[in-house]
């Protein structure tokens, strides 16, 4: 299908740098759009690459407060350490420059809602983005500034009515679910690893939001160790019978990939050809449920080489239209230019060989199995609210 799309991009995103040793390390934005390029992905005639401008004050108090803005304005310059505000920590040590590479990413995110909700574009995305625990007075788990939810935010300021986030980062996507626990206008989706076995701690199936906003916070925490088939089966049960129900104006979704069996930092076992099947599904259902409108961010995703270019390659070329076969040679000029970055032996084909296969719930059920236990809790705790019946 002809799917337009915006990408968000300017050299300086790599700026957003917590130093040597960090795990965030901007290399991994680096080589994607590198072998994105390298495929030809990037110069499709459907896509237009724009160059954002930082977000301004009044967009960062979108759902920042201003003293915390300020707080890491100042911490920028005099590279000082504020713990009252999260900054200076060994997750969010400081860096100069800091306010200024924040507000780029988020105004990054912003570019690419614009194009979207102006109807510029179908699909608009900020790979450098993602950005989804940062809190309103507070950094936390590598992000200053909260990119997801400000766009969504300036979107419903625009008049939107409805939007959905789906999160797929192995981490809760606890900063948008925060931002929008009482607001029913968000629909905030995460899949993520358990909180009993991964930071932020966040992310039960009971935390459904309060107020008015009760029923549409919804949290899938997947035991470690869930691969593919577990994973997507969870997904196929709980994501598309939801933004049916809620029929959102725009879906927005975060593609951490560090979810991922190679990721250092967690517990998950997915494939590269698992995360792809994944984009698929969450294209597919921006068409269906939202007109086409789709605002897409990168996330996590800490293995540097192996993992995040290809996963995110996948998703530059899903949303534009034209998927990548998994089957595909990795360019050998990209696998040169990735060891000479990392010294690393990069991966020679877009797949990891995996058949990225489930089977849906409505094929039986079984709650002694810890995925279709979760699939039972969350699916409980939620689907009445939107008149749904749980599928089992």
């Amino acid at each position: 299908m002809s799917c337009p799309l915006t990408l968000a991009w300017d050299e300086r995103l790599t700026g957003y740098d917590f130093g040597p040793g960090h795990p965030l390390a901007p290399v991994r934005v680096e080589l994607t759009m590198a072998l994105a390029r390298e495929l030809g992905v990037l110069s499709r005639p459907d896509v237009t690459m724009v160059t954002p401008a930082p977000a301004e004050q009044a967009e960062l108090e979108l759902v920042h407060d201003a003293a915390y803005i300020d707080a890491v304005r100042q911490a920028g310059r005099d590279g000082r350490p504020n713990g009252r505000y999260g900054l200076g920590t060994t997750d969010n040590p400081v860096f100069t420059g800091m306010h200024e590479a924040s507000a780029l990413v988020a105004g990054a995110t912003l570019a690419a809602a614009r194009a979207v909700w102006r109807g510029e574009t179908g699909h608009g995305v900020n790979i450098a983005g993602g950005l989804h625990h940062a809190m309103r007075r507070s950094a936390s788990g590598f992000c200053v500034y909260n990119d997801p939810a400000i766009a969504i935010r300036w979107m419903l300021a625009q008049g939107a009515q409805r939007i959905a986030y789906v999160d797929v980062d192995v981490h809760h996507g606890d900063g948008v679910q925060a931002a929008f626990y009482d607001d029913p206008r968000v629909l905030t989706i995460s899949l993520h690893e358990h909180p009993a076995t991964l930071f932020p701690g966040t992310g039960l199936a009971t935390e459904t939001g309060t107020g008015d906003g009760r029923g549409y916070a919804v949290n899938v925490p997947l035991p470690a160790g869930t691969g593919d088939a577990g994973w997507l089966r969870a997904f196929d049960a709980v994501v598309p019978p939801l933004l049916r129900a809620f029929a959102p104006e725009v879906l927005v979704s975060q593609h951490g990939c560090d979810s991922h069996r190679l990721d250092p930092l967690a517990n998950l076992s997915l494939s590269v050809d698992g995360q792809r099947r994944t984009e698929l599904m969450v294209h597919d259902l921006a068409h269906e449920v939202a007109g086409g409108r789709w605002l897409l961010t990168g996330g996590g995703g800490y293995e540097l080489v192996q993992v995040v270019p290809r996963t995110w390659t996948h998703l530059l070329a899903v949303a534009s239209g034209a998927p990548v076969d998994p089957a595909l040679a990795v360019p050998a000029g990209w696998r040169s230019f990735a060891t000479e970055r990392t010294g690393e032996h990069a991966p020679e084909r877009m797949t990891d060989g995996a058949p990225a296969e489930f089977i849906p719930v409505s094929a039986g059920i079984d709650p002694a199995d810890r995925v279709d236990a979760t699939i039972m809790n969350t699916c409980r705790a939620v689907f009445a609210w939107h008149g749904l019946s749980a599928p089992f």
